[in-house]
């Protein structure tokens, strides 16, 4: 709910409108929001207690084309310098992360309630992008040659520019690795970045533009903007390149404005994401890296596994070792490393996760452990669950639940698991275990998604920055990591130049045409099956 005030006030009447954090100690970091004087506010909630964290300023529409005027002036200055002095600042942002990471951590924590082994994990991907790009981007940015037609005679170069402005919506679930991680990787192709965060992970953003202006990024380079889904739209008629992560109703609005004013964008949507356990597996190793991959910050992430396909043979097994270690995750509050698993970000998420489960109940599922609501814990927290005989008509077969909460489903074959698996319209991430890493690969390449795992989870996947991840089909489109994502921020010049034109020493298509009409068609004729038979690109 937004507020016709701009300063913050420690609420006296209540203790749970006292604000986690105080005002004062935040303030600096509030001040960094792109706002006018008498700017709206938001008060983003603690998941943990329900208390309110901050008065955020917010973002209006007329404050953008300002904001984006300073990233042009500033992006120019900042794509002339070279490519290892933009990648310098990447380096000193990995090392000030992982010096400044408790003090992140807990902000980290405070405004997602996920577990800070959940929110460690997602800093050091973000430090493991920063160091991968600082290292990568000077070879991915460089200019490369291609054969020109007329061979030694002339040059072909392909470059790559940076497109301008960038504009990245990030969504509240992973400020650091998404927000930050993509504002690198534009930042280091020489863009300037104009980061939209959600008004619930706000502080989060802001303490990483400060980390970014330590680390030696000049002013207006990266500006951040706070608001809902008006702002993110406002974003793209004041920005070269657009990514969007979220779900694939607002990717698909997003998309359509993107399209209208011939904005490129990079979309990560939704995800139904399936696994698939083989007859062939260790079922205590299966069933581990089902929960790591189930309820990592409550399953509230777009990789999150929320179908599992097990071969009939092994189904007992599995499911047996799936809930002994589902039962036995401690979930908790607080702001250390005890709690394996946190709480949802609040009643909307929480209000979807118990629709979900109660739908699927009463369309006949089981419930083989947890199901209930921990409001001992905090407002928000809810148990992580294992369903199984979900069938066709409940919510949870199908659209993405986004929350502790999967499906477990038998199959009789390889081919079985893989129709299933297949069998919706989402398709970013998946799961493959087995003992063959042969039979895996082949596994892998059969399911219609943007990444696959085999043996592990998503934490190998984004781990291994060099390679691309996206979705297909109702997923998305573009890539983020990898040569890719630096790409996706970048335009294409082929610069041709022929040789020896003015010397009278170059071979060209001149000296072709020169042959006359009848002949230099012949003569071509000729170099392209001659060029064939040597077998030249």
């Amino acid at each position: 709910m937004a507020h016709e005030h701009a300063d913050l006030q420690d609420p006296e009447t209540d203790p749970l409108a006292t604000y986690v954090l105080e005002p004062d100690d935040i303030r600096p970091l509030l001040a960094r929001v792109v706002a006018s004087p008498g700017h709206a506010t938001s008060a983003s909630i603690a998941p943990f207690t329900g208390a309110p964290i901050a008065a955020v300023p917010l973002t209006g529409v007329d404050d953008l084309p300002d904001a984006a005027r300073r990233a042009r002036a500033a992006q120019r200055l900042w794509a002339a310098r070279p490519v290892a002095e933009r990648a310098a600042v990447l380096l000193r942002v990995h090392d000030l992360l992982l010096e400044r990471q408790s003090d992140v951590l807990d902000l980290l924590q405070v405004e997602t309630g996920k577990a800070r082994t959940h929110a460690w994990e997602e800093l050091g991907e973000a430090a493991n992008t920063a160091r991968y790009y600082a290292l990568r981007a000077r070879r991915l940015l460089a200019p490369r040659s291609v054969r020109a037609l007329t061979g030694p005679f002339a040059s072909a170069r392909v470059l790559r520019h940076p497109v301008g402005v960038v504009g990245i919506v990030t969504p509240w679930n992973y400020p650091l690795s998404l927000g930050l991680g993509d504002s690198l990787t534009a930042l280091v192709a020489g863009n300037a970045v104009l980061l939209r965060a959600d008004p619930q992970t706000a502080l989060t953003l802001l303490w990483c533009a400060e980390l970014l202006e330590d680390a030696g990024l000049p002013e207006d380079l990266l500006q951040v903007v706070v608001g809902g889904p008006d702002v993110g739209m406002a974003l793209l008629e004041h920005v070269a390149h657009a990514g969007f992560t979220g779900s694939t109703r607002s990717g698909r609005v997003f998309a359509g404005r993107a399209g209208e004013l011939g904005v490129p964008v990079t979309l990560e949507l939704g995800g139904k994401n399936a696994m698939y356990v083989a007859a062939d597996v260790d079922v205590e190793a299966a069933a581990e890296g089902a929960v790591r991959a189930c309820f990592g910050s409550a399953g509230q992430l777009c990789a999150s596994i929320e179908r599992i396909y097990v071969h009939e043979q092994v189904r007992e097994a599995f499911l047996a070792a799936l809930v002994r270690r589902t039962a036995a995750l401690r979930l908790g509050p607080g702001l250390d490393y005890r709690s394996d698993m946190g709480s949802l970000v609040g009643p909307a998420q929480l209000a979807r996760v118990v629709e979900h489960v109660e739908d699927a109940v009463g369309h006949g599922a089981t419930v083989l452990v947890g199901g209930e609501q921990r409001p001992d814990l905090g407002p928000y927290f809810y148990e992580p669950t294992v369903l199984a005989d979900v069938p066709p008509p409940a919510r949870a077969y199908r659209e993405e639940t986004f929350g502790p909460v999967v499906a477990v489903y038998p199959v009789a074959s390889d081919d079985e698991a893989v129709a299933a698996m297949n069998d919706s319209e989402l398709g970013l991430v998946a799961g493959v275990w087995t003992r063959s890493s042969a039979r895996g690969a082949v596994l892998a390449a059969r399911v219609r998604a943007g990444a696959v795992v085999v043996n592990d989870t998503h934490h190998l996947l984004w781990g291994s920055v060099g390679a691309p991840i996206g979705g297909v089909g109702a997923s998305g489109y573009g890539r983020r990591h990898g040569r890719e994502g630096l790409w996706e921020t970048t335009w294409t010049q082929a610069v041709v130049a022929q040789h020896g034109v003015h010397t009278g020493r170059g071979l060209g298509m001149r000296q072709v045409h020169e042959l006359g009409t009848e002949v230099w068609p012949r003569v071509l004729t000729r170099l392209l099956q001659l060029e064939r038979s040597l077998r030249l690109p």
